[in-house]
């Protein structure tokens, strides 16, 4: 009885964290929006979308998707541009349709990349610096659209909090990565401690002891400073380009369904694109459904975005950084057995395959 209650307490968590999620996705499309902005007049808006400025947003949108790729390529030598496509593809969209956010994407990047053979170690370290790379530019965006808006001349309270506090983040995040792989004997004395831990735990589902300890978090240790120490500048260069083309689609958005610059400019687009995105780390609801809409659409209209405006721009951000990588990566998800690299990862390919990887170096 007592296990079978227990049980039930673990399946009842889950379920009221998504019912609460649901919960606020149709609060915020059913009632909030259209207290900002009536659907019809955002229709109204969408309708006059000319070919050209479709166009226009599907070159944006591709520019986005194709931005994200390299980021593993340089995390984990020897995957090709394919694979590291699919890979970004199919993790990013299990966050939009499964709870759990980012640690199921973290989950499917680890099952395709090992199904292809990659070694664990070399999985564990591209993870580790796709997603501290990704976070530190999340915590940095606000501090610098903070700097870009008070050189114009602007201010924005919420902006000023959030840089602060993404500031602090930034500072914390980074120095604790940094001391971690700046000392072999702290680095040692962490993996001991994690083993001991994760002993403990496989233990009390009766299975065996980890099978790592200190002296395989050195060894990650030094593999990893000695490729931060050949490959930073181009990690740090693919991030920021995943995460500026994905803000290119929110001013581009904007820009067509006529939110000109008078009424909300670069600056102040950025700093509210940096707000939200820092939110949307947080697993709040599934891609961050909802909190985003009413995040982005609360802080443009602050800035003096017209209502209809903003809700179409919204909206249709929304749209096209959300459907195609959801479609893209549901079929990356069922097919990505078949992208399997030509040659096990770590043996030297052909001449042109070769050459092409030097061109992400």
């Amino acid at each position: 009885m007592t296990v079978s209650r227990h049980r039930q307490h673990k399946l009842l968590r889950p379920t009221i964290g998504i019912a609460i999620g649901l919960a606020f996705v149709v609060a915020t499309f059913a009632f909030v929006l259209p207290q900002i902005a009536n659907y019809g007049a955002v229709w109204h808006v969408l309708e006059r979308l000319s070919w050209s400025e479709a166009a226009l947003l599907a070159a944006a949108v591709v520019l986005n998707l194709s931005t994200y790729g390299p980021t593993w390529m340089v995390a984990l030598p020897h995957l090709r541009y394919r694979q590291a496509f699919v890979v970004n593809q199919a993790s990013t969209a299990s966050t939009y349709i499964a709870p759990g956010g980012p640690t199921v994407g973290i989950a499917v990047s680890l099952a395709m990349l090992k199904g292809w053979g990659f070694k664990p170690q070399d999985i564990a370290r591209a993870t580790t610096l796709t997603g501290v790379w990704n976070q530190l530019a999340l915590f940095g965006f606000p501090t610098v659209a903070l700097a870009l808006l008070t050189l114009e001349g602007g201010a924005n309270p919420l902006l000023q909090t959030v840089a602060l506090v993404g500031l602090a983040c930034f500072c914390v995040f980074a120095g604790g990565f940094a001391l971690g792989l700046a000392s072999k004997r702290i680095t040692r004395k962490a993996g001991d401690l994690a083993a001991r831990v994760a002993t403990f735990l496989l233990r009390l589902i009766r299975r065996g002891p980890s099978r790592f300890n200190g002296s395989s978090f050195v060894r990650f240790r030094n593999e990893t400073v000695g490729l931060i120490a050949r490959r930073w500048y181009l990690l740090t260069f693919w991030t920021l380009a995943g995460q500026l083309t994905t803000f290119l689609v929110l001013l581009a958005s904007l820009r067509v369904l006529g939110v000109s610059g008078g009424q909300v400019d670069l600056i102040e687009a950025f700093a509210a694109f940096s707000i939200v995105r820092l939110a949307q780390s947080l697993p709040i609801t599934p891609g961050g459904v909802g909190v985003v809409e009413l995040g982005l659409i609360a802080v443009l209209t602050g800035f003096g975005g017209s209502n209809a405006g903003v809700v179409a721009a919204v909206l249709l951000y929304r749209f096209l950084t959300l459907v195609p990588t959801l479609v893209l990566g549901l079929i990356a998800g069922a097919t990505w057995r078949r992208h399997r690299p030509s040659t096990p990862p770590g043996e030297p390919a052909l001449a042109s395959e070769t050459t092409a990887r030097e061109v992400t170096r």
